[in-house]
């Protein structure tokens, strides 16, 4: 490799394992995570979240390891482990002052260690440096430094992936920066962008997520407001967008671990600076209670049904559980609160997910993924992810998961055809 070093990666997830490949298609790369699991699952050539081919992986010269020693073999180091928020929507930085414990027990002179995971600005010098110091007994600045390059991993986007996403990176000092940028500009075929400080690259992962989510969030309520005035909420944005700078955006459910997370990160710091941030967490809140909206509706619609039909409606099934279609991760996700909304009504609730894995649904929410085969007729049927699986099956597949093919339908992503919505067929979407 032209920039003469070599790249340890600690963290292979959604992030970390798509850079470590790319790295590893050119040279010898350490790509350390501390499950065993996930190491033997890549060790025998398959990525179970998807997001690299086999072929892939297997072109990649990695050492495929959990042995914290492995680390000092590299001498730039790229940290790529979650930083979720913990259940008061406080940052949970445990991973990463844990991954910052590891590589700091074997950091040498000469090393540069370049964090990647999404921080609040002022992150990296403030919380990780201090650990990397404790652990190496080195000095950062004279013996070792840091960067911060922000991840813009989209789980399930085949179009922009790593190599192909411009990438923004930062470093403490210029000599720093420029090697940053030169091994990063080694694998990314986009380009990079150098951010005049690591704050700065940090503060623009967390806004990038921001806007999104506000924006998104703005959709939300206007479904709700147009929920009341009996107007359908796509008709509305079909229209409007026909206009050159109306930006197209969807309302749904905001999960997973970017979007709906990212924002408190800089709600934190902008609280621990004095400046309460109104909009960012109107934004939040709203997001956070579509879920329940979308329960209550499905409620509502449910008892209308009951009296036009006679019936006593009291299953419903959700089809998709994952935070985002045709991906298996089901970190945050949001259909979570729409079945915990429906389950105070007393209602039976059978979920099933194409792509999730039964064992996680169950450790994580406590949920019993239903095999296809074993779905009964409900009542209502929420399409809550729209999994390709399930928009290839169409109308056919929703029907034939109604009693006597009536009922309820939920179209959270407004994905089914609405001009087709068969007989008997109540249908609601966001």
């Amino acid at each position: 490799m032209s920039h003469n070093r070599t790249v340890s990666v600690v963290g292979l997830g959604y992030v970390g394992l798509p850079v470590a490949v790319a790295f590893g298609k050119l040279g010898r790369t350490v790509a350390f995570d501390i499950s065993l699991t996930r190491i033997a699952a890549l060790k025998a050539g398959h990525d179970i979240t998807g997001e690299v081919e086999d072929t892939d992986l297997a072109a990649a010269d990695l050492l495929l390891t959990t042995e914290p020693a492995d680390i000092a073999q590299a001498d730039f180091h790229i940290v790529t482990v979650p930083t979720p928020v913990d259940a008061a929507n406080k940052p949970d930085l445990l991973p990463l002052v844990a991954a910052s414990t590891t590589i700091g027990a074997h950091l040498k002179k000469g090393d540069i260690v370049v964090y990647e995971s999404t921080v609040f600005p002022g992150a990296t010098e403030e919380v990780c440096v201090p650990v990397l110091e404790e652990m190496s007994g080195l000095s950062c600045g004279v013996d070792f430094t840091v960067g911060y390059s922000p991840e813009r991993i989209n789980p399930g986007d085949k179009e922009h992936r790593f190599e192909t996403i411009t990438k923004v990176v930062s470093g403490q000092d210029a000599a720093t920066l420029k090697i940053v940028a030169d091994v990063y500009g080694s694998v990314v075929k986009a380009g990079v962008h150098q951010a005049p400080t690591i704050k700065t690259a940090e503060a623009a992962k967390v806004i990038e997520n921001t806007q999104r989510d506000l924006n998104i969030a703005l959709m939300n309520e206007l479904a709700q407001i147009f929920e009341r005035l009996d107007i359908d909420t796509k008709d509305v944005l079909e229209a409007a967008g026909t206009k050159w700078n109306f930006l197209k955006f969807s309302p749904g459910l905001v999960g997973g671990h970017c979007i709906g997370v990212d924002p408190y990160y800089l709600t934190y710091r902008a609280e621990q600076m004095g400046h309460h941030p109104q909009v960012i967490l109107a934004g939040r809140e709203i997001n956070d209670a579509m879920g329940a909206f979308i329960a209550r509706n499905a409620v509502k619609l449910m008892l209308q049904h009951r009296q036009n039909d006679g019936a006593t409606p009291s299953t419903v099934t959700v089809l998709g559980l994952t935070f985002k279609e045709n991906v298996p991760d089901l970190r945050n996700t949001k259909v979570i609160d729409v079945i915990e909304e429906l389950m105070t009504y007393a209602m039976n609730i059978q979920v099933h997910d194409p792509m999730a894995v039964p064992a996680e649904a169950q450790h994580e929410y406590g949920i019993e993924l239903t095999p296809t085969d074993k779905l009964e007729a409900t009542d209502a049927v929420i399409l809550a992810v729209p999994h390709a699986a399930y928009i290839d099956g169409g109308w056919d597949l929703v029907t034939g998961l109604l009693k006597n093919g009536r009922g309820v339908v939920i179209d959270v992503r407004g994905v089914l055809d609405r001009e087709a919505t068969p007989e008997g067929v109540t249908l609601w979407r966001l």
